[in-house]
């Protein structure tokens, strides 16, 4: 595992798919302000997962505002969208055994996410595709003014829709967010 360069595919993918093709209009300020933690989890299973995440929400908690969300990317672990899926319901449960719902949000991507009632290769599940299992930390009260400063948040996911749908599958895989194991 080369934390560096899964770093890297990270941050290009922020950059030139959340940001560049504005899948969250929200996101560039946080980035570009250095407000972004990017932590890349060793974990080989489930357990080892939820302890790195419990330590990350700990950590996020903990730290003033120089850092507003994170990042728990985890390659290793969880490669298989079910399995992931499956997982967030342990990854809500420990936000709730920590007493941070409210707090701290949990959002997720994966480079096989795939939404309910869709075909595989349908170009919105790409507003939730990464080049690694990841998990997304934010802040609550963040989330909170994004949303305040927005009219219309639905707009958002439509917005999204309408740019991938224009993009395509082959125009996405061009920018070449996919982690080396996902094709």
């Amino acid at each position: 595992m080369d934390e560096t360069e899964i770093r890297e595919r990270t941050r290009a993918w922020i950059e030139k798919a959340v940001i560049g093709l504005n899948l969250c209009p929200f996101a560039k300020a946080v980035h570009v302000g250095g407000r972004l933690r990017i932590a890349v989890s060793g974990a080989t299973s489930a357990a080892e997962l939820l302890a790195d995440l419990e330590r990350e929400l700990r950590e996020l908690v903990a730290t003033g505002p120089e850092v507003e969300t994170t990042l728990l990317v985890h390659p290793l672990v969880l490669a298989d969208f079910l399995d992931f899926n499956d997982f967030l319901a342990e990854a809500e449960a420990l936000l709730a055994d920590l007493d941070l719902e409210g707090v701290v949000q949990l959002a997720h991507f994966h480079p096989q996410y795939q939404f309910a009632g869709t075909a595989v290769d349908d170009v919105s599940n790409f507003t939730n595709r990464s080049p690694y299992p990841t998990l997304h930390l934010l802040r609550e009260s963040s989330v909170s003014r994004a949303v305040d400063s927005m009219a219309d948040t639905d707009a958002i996911y439509r917005a999204n829709i309408a740019t991938l749908r224009k993009l395509g599958v082959a125009g996405w895989r061009a920018l070449g967010l996919t982690s080396p194991e996902v094709s």
